[in-house]
């Protein structure tokens, strides 16, 4: 009996491990919406708050998908081998039933919540979906859905609280986003060589074509945020946040190129400088939105 007990505390813990919730912190993009709007009470935080969970749901059961599907080529990475899946200690069977239960609450849930944010959460779950029939395959194709699904969950959050996204705000973390999504299939191609067996689309990008891609990347996403603080923030005093994202950014590079950028999640949460970074620029951001003093004479 304890033997038995044991063995189904190992497989739950493998299961827990598999849905990998070291990568939800990518939801808290579901904070940027309300927090510019200054949309900080009770109510809006706990909606926020499910659109958080129900988001962290919904990639927990992509994540157990995606992973059934990979599991011959993950066996061949050599860091993914290990996943609780790759390395039996997850059964299939097991693994596609939590990922039923997971993204029936996610969606059932959110539309509780607000039917816009079961909107964007079905539409996060079907580009999911089209990512692991072959769209994670597709070169480029691969990272737009990367940084699609940052732009829903932002879009989520606005819902969630019921606040409007702005265009330039849409722009800019879409951007960030496919910045992002550049520097993880950098650190991919470097962690397995170029001309190593791994998976298909992997073998379809090069160091140099990716390192352009980064350039155009880069550049566009801090002129994107430099001309949002200028024309689409309620003043232009936020321009002064425009350093603590260029220091971000390039902080990212810096990771990355020294084979820290195929897992963004723990860097964000482990980098002492990004931390700051976000520190000071979410403190400033914030300082500048309610002093009345920046608003009047910034317009």
């Amino acid at each position: 009996m304890s033997s038995t007990v044991a063995t189904a505390a190992r497989r739950a813990g493998a299961l827990i491990e598999a849905m990998r919730p070291h990568h939800w912190v990518k939801n808290v993009v579901v904070l940027a919406a309300p927090l510019f709007a200054l949309a900080l009470d009770l109510g809006s935080l706990l909606s926020v708050g499910w659109a958080f969970v129900a988001f962290s749901m919904t990639a927990s059961a992509f994540y157990l998908i995606n992973d059934v599907r990979d599991i011959e080529e993950d066996r061949k990475h050599p860091v993914k081998q290990h996943r609780p899946i790759a390395a039996g200690l997850v059964p299939i069977p097991l693994a596609l039933s939590a990922a039923a239960v997971l993204l029936t609450a996610g969606l059932v849930g959110s539309y509780v919540v607000a039917p816009w944010l079961a909107l964007t959460i079905g539409a996060y779950a079907f580009i999911q979906a089209g990512y692991n029939l072959g769209l994670k395959e597709q070169p480029i194709i691969d990272i737009m859905v990367i940084a699609g699904g940052f732009v829903l969950r932002a879009l989520g959050g606005a819902a969630a609280a019921g606040v409007p996204a702005s265009g330039w705000f849409i722009l800019c973390i879409g951007l960030l986003a496919f910045f992002l999504g550049i520097e993880k299939r950098k650190a991919e191609l470097r962690e397995v060589g170029e001309e190593e067996e791994t998976r298909s689309v992997l073998q379809e990008y090069s160091l140099s074509w990716l390192r352009r891609m980064e350039s155009v990347v880069t550049a566009s996403a801090l002129m994107a945020y430099a001309l949002w603080t200028l024309e689409g923030a309620d003043t232009p005093w936020m321009l002064a946040t425009l350093p603590f994202v260029a220091y971000a950014i390039f902080r990212y590079q810096y990771l990355s190129e020294r084979g820290h950028g195929e897992s963004p999640e723990k860097i964000l949460v482990r980098d002492v400088h990004l931390i700051a970074a976000v520190i000071l620029w979410g403190s400033i951001s914030l300082f500048i939105l309610q002093m009345p003093y920046f608003t009047y004479y910034g317009g």
